[in-house]
């Protein structure tokens, strides 16, 4: 045992000194989610207070109103963000959201210049994705969450093949892919490289890595990933997807790396999520606005890559 932990340390440390050169590209990417349809998902996913079945203390509501979409797309622009990502509540698109989605896309892109548009919609058909890069969304996220092997532990109702798939869909309907996981929910190792590889596999423009962020409502009771394990996933993760993309550490920063942040940047995170997510709250845009800047990071200012 000792061997494969030493080994293990060995891998780890080549990892860092692969992503040294991330230090020198001191530009952090900001992206701000907008939760426009809330709690009203009756998948079984173990890790979403979203889930109806649960009954999460969270707000729930229907669409919000195009107005506010656009007022909050332009406050997110103000603060920083380039990435501007639409989410809704619920396994999938179907008409109605598919419209609603597009209709919000259409006026942000008329009225707000220099955002990259994303949509986080679920599971979608080609036909669906198509229309929404018609109607202006630049990115489709949608998340691996975790392995092949260990997603029926966390999800009965559909299945990990779907979603793989709708990745697939998204970059041939010419979206560009964004997709990543959650990780502390009690997978293994294994698990772990397993979910890394297969999103590399996909090549996607932007990978965010989420760190379980505990409920009292949720059958999943604790993150079960230390700082360091934390460190060496977004090692691996800059490592197999290469300088070029973006890795954004998402839900569960402010969990884990509080006053760590240099230490996340340094394995070879470029990019943050600013203010609230989905059902839990963020810090302040203008605390994270004060870290970057107190670490020698600039807020990037263009979609471009680093």
């Amino acid at each position: 045992m000792l061997y494969i932990k030493l080994r293990r340390d060995r891998e780890v440390s080549k990892l860092f000194e692969y992503n040294a050169c991330m230090k020198s590209k001191k530009q952090i990417f900001l992206c701000a989610i907008n939760n426009i349809l809330s709690g009203s998902c009756n998948e079984d996913c173990k890790f979403c207070t979203q889930s109806v079945r649960y009954k999460a203390d969270i707000e729930r509501y229907t669409f919000k109103s195009i107005e506010t979409i656009v007022a909050e797309a332009k406050q997110a622009k103000e603060l920083g963000a380039l990435g501007y990502c639409l989410v809704t509540a619920g396994k999938g698109l179907d008409d109605k959201k598919t419209e609603f989605v597009a209709k919000a896309a259409k006026r942000i892109k008329a009225e707000v210049e220099g955002l990259n548009l994303i949509a986080c919609n679920g599971t979608a058909s080609l036909d669906q994705l198509r229309y929404l890069k018609e109607s202006g969304v630049d990115s489709y996220n949608h998340n691996l969450e975790t392995s092949r092997n260990y997603y029926p532990e966390i999800c009965t109702s559909h299945s990990w093949d779907e979603r793989y798939q709708t990745c697939l869909d998204a970059k041939e309907a010419g979206l560009t892919l964004c997709t990543g996981g959650i990780f502390g929910m009690g997978e293994s190792q294994q698990d772990r490289d397993d979910l890394l590889e297969a999103i590399a596999s996909l090549s996607p423009e932007s990978t965010p890595l989420n760190f379980y962020h505990p409920n009292e409502a949720l059958p999943l009771k604790a993150n079960t990933t230390t700082q360091d394990e934390a460190l060496q996933i977004i090692a691996k993760a800059r490592s197999l997807l290469g300088n070029e993309r973006l890795l954004m550490v998402a839900g569960g920063r402010e969990l884990l790396f509080a006053g760590s942040e240099q230490k996340m940047f340094e394995a070879g995170a470029n990019a943050i999520v600013i203010g609230n997510y989905l059902t839990t709250a963020g810090d302040s845009p203008t605390k994270d606005h004060a870290m970057l800047s107190t670490l020698g990071y600039e807020i990037a200012s263009s979609c471009g890559t680093p």
